[in-house]
């Protein structure tokens, strides 16, 4: 029987989902605001951080780190390793002792990753760094997801990989990773490049990976190789190729997680909907994030935004339609599909035909909720188009277990009267302060919280 090693990982995110309502109202503000905000981590961010400590020697602090249920799977994923992770979340906080680049899973142990894709696709490459036969699996969400070209990329470094009928999970791993070559494609997720780079470093020799065809999301395999870089690891990123060393990693000491831009995307795209001003303490200029650019695309649209090595802020202001390729920061869609249905002329989103594989089909989401709201909304091969109306409605949105769907268009019930959000918990699975953060615009003095 094998033996399953997941614990549940029972810290604010979990509580949240049990404390919100199956669906949830939310009212239009009665002033713009005016609101400082302080967010949680980036996961992206704090997911690669606790594997590159997990495979070091030696101890790593994590400050700023995010608790949701993202990174409680990746947590519960890397003490299965071998590691120690010791959990402060009241100050955002995680202690990681390395397993000095040992993986010792047990033989027949079952890793939960649970609805989490980056511990999913992160941690195959590293359970294959061991000879042991290990089971990945998760939430039926996630099975869902496609795998089959990271298994084909292990398969190719002498891996035996077993996959269901569909090519997601569950996965049975049993390696070693030989040293060598391999290839990935890329087009439909940056996250299989990224989980054999942060696995390399552990490969006799290092690894060398060609990329097949397009990568979607680059700008996620260059935060792989920032973070990696920050554990010491030798990591050279090419256009059509990837080289890492096979040197180990060495811890930091101490390693600061900045906010998560895609969180501060709702924040500044609620600035933007209602005409108020927010600010974003800790996103600054120069942040290794792609979503930190979607405060770009605002400006592009009419909004006032200002940034600095402290921060960014967004002002509102009349707001126009833009034609923009996503590519880069495409869990930013929902949310500015949803600004787009309050701009004076139509939105054109391209690039992201691959989103269609995340949580949802968030191509088919966001346009068949944008309709529920009397918005002209179009699907296209790889995006939609937006014709706003004179005045969106308030409508009752399914979220279809979606974190990116519930957030976007609870946005748009800061603006819209009417709006009710179906399963509104499932905002846990990386921002379980999400609906603090947006009562918090309520203040009349602005807002100081993390969320």
């Amino acid at each position: 029987m094998p033996r399953r090693i997941a614990k549940r990982f029972d810290l604010p995110a979990r509580a949240l989902m049990e404390s919100l309502p199956p669906s949830l109202d939310i009212v239009p503000l009665e002033f713009p605001p005016d609101a400082t905000v302080t967010l949680p981590g980036s996961k992206s961010i704090t997911n690669r951080a606790l594997i590159c400590a997990a495979l070091a020697s030696g101890e790593t602090t994590l400050t700023g780190a995010l608790f949701a249920d993202d990174t409680g799977a990746m947590v519960e994923a890397v003490r299965s390793l071998g590691a120690e992770v010791v959990c402060t979340p009241e100050r955002a906080v995680m202690r990681i002792r390395g397993t000095a680049g040992t993986v010792e899973t047990p033989e027949g142990a079952v890793v939960d990753a649970r609805m989490s894709g980056t511990t999913g696709r992160f941690m195959a490459p590293v359970l294959a760094l061991s000879e042991r036969p290990v089971t990945l699996d998760g939430h039926p969400q996630l099975r869902g997801r496609p795998f089959g070209d990271l298994a084909d990329s292990l398969r190719r470094l002498g891996v035996r990989v077993e996959l269901p009928p569909g090519g997601g999970l569950p996965m049975l791993i049993r390696g070693p990773i030989r040293s060598g070559d391999t290839s990935v494609a890329a087009d439909r997720s940056s996250q299989f490049l990224s989980g054999l780079m942060l696995a390399a470093p552990l490969v006799p020799g290092g690894l060398g990976i060609r990329i097949a065809g397009a990568v979607v999301s680059r700008s996620y395999v260059e935060m792989t190789a920032e973070v990696m870089g920050a554990f010491g690891a030798a990591v050279e990123v090419g256009d059509r190729e990837v080289r890492i060393a096979g040197d180990g990693y060495r811890p930091p000491g101490r390693f600061e997680v900045e906010p998560d831009a895609s969180s501060a995307s709702y924040l500044m795209a609620a600035a933007a909907a209602t005409g108020g001003t927010v600010r974003i303490e800790g996103l600054a200029a120069g942040s290794v994030q792609g979503d930190a650019r979607f405060a770009a695309v605002l400006a592009a649209m009419g909004a006032g935004v200002d940034q600095d090595e402290a921060g960014i802020r967004v002002t509102g202001g009349p707001l126009r339609g833009v034609d923009v390729d996503l590519s880069d920061m495409s869990d930013t869609a929902p949310t500015l599909g949803v600004v787009a249905a309050l701009a004076g002329t139509p939105t054109t989103v391209r690039g992201i035909g691959f989103v269609r594989g995340k949580e949802s089909d968030r191509i088919a989401a966001v346009v068949s909720e944008l309709r529920r709201c009397g918005v002209e909304a179009r699907e296209s091969a790889d995006g939609f188009d937006v014709v706003p109306p004179p005045a969106p409605v308030g409508a009752r949105v399914r979220t279809y277990d979606d974190h990116r769907i519930a957030m976007a268009f609870s946005v748009l019930g800061l603006a819209v009267p009417g709006m009710r959000i179906e399963n509104p918990g499932c905002v846990a699975k990386t921002f379980p302060g999400f609906y603090r953060t947006l009562e918090a615009l309520r203040l009349p003095d602005g807002a100081h919280r993390r969320g």
